[in-house]
Formats: structure tokens, sequence, C-alpha cells
């Protein structure tokens, strides 16, 4: 895993037509802000304590075995692949030292996606992760997928996309956002001919989401990421970065918990519980 490939951010946030030098300024001054969130003493919102106290334990993993073999197929513990089968024959996943490493194979043509059985409605996952610095831009996505969604690509539900470059953890309703099967093919043709959105459609998507600068780098931290209701919300380190509310995130059965890795990040300590 030494290969280093440059990353490509698939979900994209080219509709809000600002150039790449104009965001860099941005997140620049955001990242240089002396506080990420605020604490949950600051908030009343201790999102972990809330999983802990009001949830039901359903898997977690530490990751510390040995595995022989091609991406998630061989992880054990429960793990499955998306991807596996597009490299069938090009390791991307490692289980070194108690940690998961993955870098994603280019010619896959899509990121890395591992997936374990969840089923809740209400609950949230607790991850340990870091962005390696294996490659030169990182990101990891952890969410919730239901396959058996209709109307919904691959069932992509909501995620947390966490970024090097921009500084953000970005959440996101997919499931009435962008991957939506009609606004999809809607938003496809504007892409494909390389056109503006509309306006309706570039205010749609963009109530979808919600981002919040955090300061980048390569060290391990813990995220906590919940849903409840038609809430979804998100905690760095024991700070509470923020929430987003979209219809989407209310979806009854997240039956998938996913990782995405574009091309590499490591994970280590993964919690996922059911409140609801």
């Amino acid at each position: 895993m030494n290969a280093k490939h440059s990353a490509t951010l698939g979900m994209s946030r080219g509709i809000w037509g600002i150039s790449s030098a104009t965001w860099g300024f941005f997140w620049g001054l955001l990242v240089a802000l002396p506080a990420v969130g605020v604490t949950a003493a600051d908030t009343g919102r201790d999102d972990a304590a809330w999983l802990r106290e009001k949830g039901t334990l359903l898997f977690e993993d530490a990751f510390d075995r040995d595995e022989d073999g091609n991406l998630a197929q061989a992880i054990g513990n429960g793990w499955n692949s998306a991807t596996a089968n597009r490299v069938p024959d090009t390791k991307q996943a490692d289980l070194d030292g108690g940690v998961l490493k993955v870098e994603s194979a280019v010619k896959a043509g899509h990121q890395a996606h591992i997936h374990h059985e969840a089923g809740f409605e209400d609950g949230g996952a607790i991850v340990r992760f870091k962005l390696s610095g294996v490659s030169q831009h990182e990101i990891l996505t952890m969410g919730f997928v239901d396959r058996q969604c209709p109307g919904v690509h691959a069932g992509h539900l909501c995620y947390a996309i966490i970024s090097d470059a921009p500084p953000r953890i970005l959440l996101r309703d997919c499931k009435t956002g962008v991957h939506d099967l009609e606004i999809a093919k809607r938003r496809g043709e504007f892409l494909k001919n390389k056109e503006k959105l509309p306006a309706d459609l570039e205010t749609l998507l963009a109530s979808k989401e919600k981002d919040f600068p955090w300061k980048a780098d390569h060290e391990w931290h813990e995220l906590v990421l919940v849903t409840e209701g038609d809430e979804m919300r998100v905690s760095l380190d024991g700070h509470f970065l923020g929430s987003h509310r979209s219809d989407g995130f209310a979806h009854p059965m997240k039956r998938w918990f996913s990782l995405l890795m574009n091309p590499s990040a490591w994970v280590d300590d993964v919690k996922v519980w059911k409140v609801k």
C-alpha cells in the first residue's frame, strides 16, 4: 500500500459555482479559528453518552487480528464489500497492528466501499479514524445505506464526509438529494453538458447538506455520528460540531454502516449503536 494517488471528491460541491481559489481563502480563514466546535458541557449535547445510555450496541470492532486476502472479503467480523469484485486481484485493505488501512485501487473506478450490517432508525456510530497522509488528498466517508430503498442509487442514505482539502466535515442527505434517481438524472444532464444547474435545483441540493470546518491533520480522532428523526449530528474528539435537518435522515431502516475511502484512510475502533 505504498502507491500514492490523487483523490477526487466524487460527491462534488460544484453546484455552488465558487472558484477553488475562493474556497481556499474561505477555508483558510475558518480553520484559523481557535476552536473546533464546542464541548458537550457547553451545549448539553453529548451524543456518545446518548448512544451508550439509550442505545443497544449492535457491533464493535477493534481490528485486532490478522487477515489474508482482498479488501473486505478477508477483514472478517461481519464486514463485506460493495466494490472488491471490481479488482479481485488487487489488495486494497490491510489489518496492521490493530488498524484497518485502506487504499482504493484507481483501476476500480470507485473508491473502496466496505460495510457492516446495522439495522436501526435512530442511532449511530463512534469511530476512531485517521487521514493517514499516504495520499496527497484524502477523504473518509462514513454513514448509512439501505440497498432495499427504492428510487435511491445503491441505497445511499446519508453520510459524514471528512476531507482535508478543503478541511471540512460535511453532513449530506443523499436519499432526498444527489442520489435520488430523479434528481440525479436531472442533475446529470446539466453536468454532462457542462452547464450551470438551474436555481431551483441548486437551492434544493444546497439544502440537503451542511458542513463544518476542522483542523485537518494526520492524527487519530474520534468521530461520533448519529441520526435522530430527521436530524444528523456530528461530534469530533468530544466537541459537538453541529447538526443538520433533512427528510432523508429519518429513513426508518439504516441497514448498513458504510465506510468509503478516497483514496486512502485508516480506521481503528468502530462501535455502532441502535437507539430506536
